[in-house]
């Protein structure tokens, strides 16, 4: 009986063990239910800390926020317990049921999977009057406005759109993500670079409001009639006052997340008259400058010369055609080299086009390159204007002279023809030694080939037992394969950081899992056990500079924060070559 007894408690501890070391990942969502115009919040929950976590796409939500990670480390009567999460904050994009994916993650060389989870999401949800309500105080103090500098432009016209997003004084901002871009259709569109964002003080509907400037972009219709410019649609992270305040009497700030848009605008552009328009007319619409200009005015026949065709202002200088230039038949002309040396300001385009020919004289004799007319429409008077080049002509000193009668040069006739000179380089040299080869081939067997296909094989008996050898040692070593795979992926994500350069969030989620994977292979500790105290103490200790730490640390921090912060393109390349160049010297310097 005593044997039964010592046997089931037995039983009970081993299903106990085997029960708290089993693996957990589970997706928990913190509502089942909301409106459109609520958001929800999801927990990706492990009893064991993993790498490689892959969050599922999200499709029909807006991700608003997040990852944010969080790690609890616990003992309860001798018992320890581990949780990681990391956590998104979504925004429904429909109503109806919505389904979120699967994420996954490996633990221990093995790949584990959430379930699919449903979400119901129903209409718009009123929210309570309340000065203090989160979400109604950032709808009131927030907004995103689109100025148009002219409502009614003539076809190919420049109009500017500058988007600023306007904040009352008691609320701010600390990130935000563009949702939808306007495309701008029937349209050329040009973004002006904003150089960073620079705070302003202004006016928006008689109140006191600050502001930044997002986007400015130049735009030149191609049709006429109304057109509508696509709205700019953006999710903000807002900072609201709330009813709690601190011990010096300072209110809280609490966090939401706002859906702003600039709204579309429509605007009616006008045809350009009809009355007054030039034949030669091809759509130049500005302040131009026309100019026919060759590189020389006398030279010898077989002699080349540049002439260049040029209009040189301000408008649409990339959006029609220049005037064709026509030569004499017996002045060789090719096909022109098109240059453009433009820049887009906010008021347009400024700079020159033209196209170069290259044009060589076959004849001696006076010839004359007609004139070119350009056609343009002005809009300052409104009337179009036409400049012309003037007759050039070319003179060709030293050469044969052609009398032909049907050519339309204006040159003198000479009756003293010179005698051609033949050169005696005008044929190819011919190769006296034809090194052919016999077509009679050689019998493979016994031959130096067929000894060698022989005895290969043999050879590599020997050669494939050593390699088995090898490789079984290396998959013995469990922990030096641990370091490789660690010292694998830290490459692996350092290369898909660089691909991910641009994207904000990709970037910097890619960066961290290569320093951590680098970290894994260098100073043999595990993803758990990081913390940056720990980190700054093992890589003293294996006698790392101090500065080159502190500007590993520094890395570490800048990857948690960036996330939520505004980042421009050249923050981020920045970032990863500090990265990229950290990393080389503690590979140096460690021991």
């Amino acid at each position: 009986m005593k044997i039964v007894k010592h046997i089931t408690l037995l039983l009970i501890v081993l299903t106990s063990s085997m029960a708290s070391a089993q693996v957990k990942f589970e997706a928990k969502l913190s509502k089942q239910k909301l409106g459109v115009n609520e958001r929800l919040r999801i927990d990706f929950v492990m009893n064991k800390d993993g790498d490689n976590f892959n969050p599922p796409d999200f499709a029909n939500f807006n991700v608003v926020g997040g990852p944010n990670t969080s790690v609890s480390n616990s003992w309860l009567n001798g018992q320890h317990s581990y949780n990681k999460t990391y956590s998104y904050f979504l925004a429904p994009t429909k109503k109806g049921k919505l389904k979120i994916n699967e994420a996954s993650i490996e633990i221990e060389g093995v790949v584990y999977k959430t379930k699919a989870v449903t979400v119901n999401v129903t209409n718009a949800v009123k929210r309570p009057n309340d000065p203090y309500n989160v979400d109604g105080v950032a709808a009131e103090n927030i907004h995103l406005v689109a100025e148009v500098s002219k409502s009614n432009p003539y076809l190919n016209e420049a109009i500017t759109v500058v988007y600023k997003l306007y904040v009352s004084a008691n609320t701010g901002v600390s990130n935000w993500r563009e949702v939808d871009n306007p495309r701008y259709n029937d349209f050329w569109s040009q973004k002006i670079d904003t150089k960073g964002y620079r705070i302003q003080n202004g006016k928006y509907k008689g109140q006191d409001y600050r502001y930044v400037v997002l986007r400015k972009t130049v735009l030149y219709p191609q049709k006429t009639g109304k057109l509508e410019i696509e709205p700019l649609t953006l999710d903000i992270t807002v900072e609201v006052p709330t009813k709690r305040r601190d011990i010096f009497g300072g209110r809280h700030m609490a966090q939401t997340n706002r859906t702003v848009s600039a709204g579309s605008r429509t605007i009616n552009v006008k045809p350009l008259p009809d009355e007054g328009k030039p034949e030669n007319f091809t759509g130049a619409v500005g302040d131009f400058k026309f100019n026919v200009i060759t590189s020389k005015s006398e030279l010898n026949a077989s002699e080349s010369l540049q002439a260049r065709v040029e209009v040189t202002g301000k408008g649409n200088l990339n959006l029609f055609q220049l005037p064709k230039l026509t030569v004499p038949s017996s002045l060789e002309v090719y096909e022109p080299e098109h240059n453009e040396n433009i820049r887009t300001r906010l008021d347009g385009m400024y700079g020159s086009i033209s196209d170069s020919y290259t044009i060589i004289p076959q004849y001696k004799g006076k010839y004359p390159i007609p004139s070119l007319s350009f056609s343009y429409f002005d809009l300052e008077t409104e009337t179009y204007k036409t400049v012309s080049s003037g007759e050039i002509v070319i003179d060709v000193i030293e050469g044969p002279v052609n009398n032909s009668a049907s050519d339309d040069n204006i040159a003198e006739s000479d009756s003293n023809k010179k005698e051609v000179t033949l050169n005696n380089a005008q044929f190819a040299f011919i190769k006296t030694k034809a090194n052919l080869k016999p077509t009679k081939q050689e019998n493979f067997f016994k031959s130096a080939e067929f000894w060698s296909s022989l005895l290969l094989p043999l050879l590599a008996i020997p050669l494939a037992l050593v390699y088995r050898k090898k490789k079984e040692e290396r998959n013995a070593d469990v922990f030096g394969n641990k370091i490789r795979k660690a010292d694998k992926l830290a490459r692996r994500y350092l290369g898909e950081a660089k691909k991910s350069l641009g994207h904000k969030e990709a970037f910097y989620i890619a960066l961290e899992k290569a320093l951590h994977n680098y970290l894994k292979a260098k100073l043999h500790i595990e993803t758990s056990d990081f913390s940056k105290e720990k980190i700054e103490a093992i890589l003293i200790e294996r006698q790392v500079n101090d500065i080159t730490v502190k500007e590993f640390i520094s890395i570490l921090e800048h990857c948690e924060l960036a996330r939520y912060t505004p980042i421009t393109n050249v923050e981020m390349q920045q970032d990863y070559d500090k990265a990229a160049s950290t990393i080389s010297i503690i590979d140096k310097e460690i021991r």
